[in-house]
């Protein structure tokens, strides 16, 4: 036998492992708060609150158990988001930028519990009549604008046959348009008007969702156009999309076409404080960010937005409200004041 070359040292006595901690790689929702399910069980079953997109690092301790990066919480954050007690939708705002397919549907809809309700943002592709560069400037006619076909084949059956019934609302937002298509607004309705008559009955598969419009120019609201959009979305089964950006009019202006729609369904995207005015997206986004406290409460707009929601679901209607970080810095706080707010008005 071969002698070892420390014949004086102590062999090694082996050291047993420890037991492993065995840690989640996947999103962990943060822990449920009383207060919370406490409004949600007092809320209307036909309200549907939620945020626009879910991707924020900074909602640690308010959606999220711990920090993870926005890339996982991209892919993965959707199914602990949907756990929040109050939120029960959510805009997916990516698809404006982006087709999404059936199958991208179809992954969102397995993640998220039976009565969560999904809006979906139409692809610039048939929503904006320019063509854009990357930081949004106009760059040529868009030929595909309000074409009834790529609509129904880019944007609705995938969004039906993905999500089902947990669909809530499919909604065009309408880009501001160049000066010389607002100089011809009335074209720009019957485009309108055609492509709204060309889409499929959302029915039987989404029996809760909805077709909803939102402009982000004023003159459609003044008349003689105010009338023809009532007009046009109540022939087509479609609603208005009150649209809550510095854009448009304040949202005691823009009920008047929710009542000339009346009865609807109630679809609502909160996207931006008016404090930063009209081009103020990036401003609002530097100055929120990480979107983890209430910087710029805006009260009106709440009280205003509640007394909708209140009429709406009193009515036997669904609400989809859905928030942006723009709109007061934190959009999970947002809606826990909205919330708050409408058990305060049922009292």
């Amino acid at each position: 036998m071969q002698n070892s070359l420390f014949p004086d040292a102590p062999r090694p006595v082996p050291v047993p492992a420890s037991p492993r901690r065995k840690t989640s790689t996947s999103v962990q929702p943060a822990a449920p708060r009383p207060e919370h399910q406490m409004l949600a069980a007092a809320l209307p079953n036909t309200l549907h609150l939620g945020t626009s997109s879910w991707t924020y690092p900074g909602w640690t301790g308010l959606v999220w158990a711990e920090d993870y990066p926005d890339a996982k919480l991209s892919k993965e954050g959707l199914r602990a988001y949907s756990q929040h007690p109050l939120m029960r939708a959510v805009s997916v705002d990516r698809a404006f930028y982006r087709p999404l397919t059936v199958s991208q549907y179809t992954a969102y809809a397995l993640q998220v519990p039976d009565d969560f309700r999904f809006v979906i943002k139409a692809p610039s592709l048939v929503s904006d009549a320019l063509v854009r560069d990357e930081t949004g400037r106009g760059m040529t006619m868009n030929r595909n604008f309000l074409d009834p076909e790529r609509a129904v084949r880019e944007f609705v059956e995938p969004a039906l046959a993905g999500l089902g019934h947990k669909l809530g609302a499919l909604v065009f937002q309408l880009s501001p348009l160049p000066e010389a298509w607002l100089k011809r607004l009335d074209r720009v309705l019957d485009q309108l008007a055609t492509m709204l008559a060309t889409l499929p009955s959302l029915l039987p598969a989404a029996p809760d969702a909805v077709i909803a419009v939102e402009v982000r120019d004023p003159l459609f609201l003044q008349p003689p156009h105010a009338a023809r959009l009532a007009s046009l979305l109540r022939d087509a089964g479609a609603t208005y999309c009150l649209g809550l950006h510095a854009k448009m009019p304040p949202i005691a202006e823009q009920l008047p076409m929710l009542r000339a729609l009346w009865p609807r369904p109630l679809v609502c995207r909160w996207n931006l404080h008016r404090v930063h005015g009209a081009f103020g997206y990036e401003e609002a986004k530097q100055l929120y960010a990480p979107y983890d406290k209430l910087v710029d409460p805006d009260p009106e707009t709440r009280a205003a937005l509640v007394k909708v929601i209140a009429a709406t679901t009193a009515a036997g209607h669904k609400a989809y409200v859905t928030i942006s970080n723009k709109a007061e810095g934190s959009a999970p706080l947002t809606v826990e004041a909205l919330a708050q707010a409408m058990l305060d008005l049922q009292r």
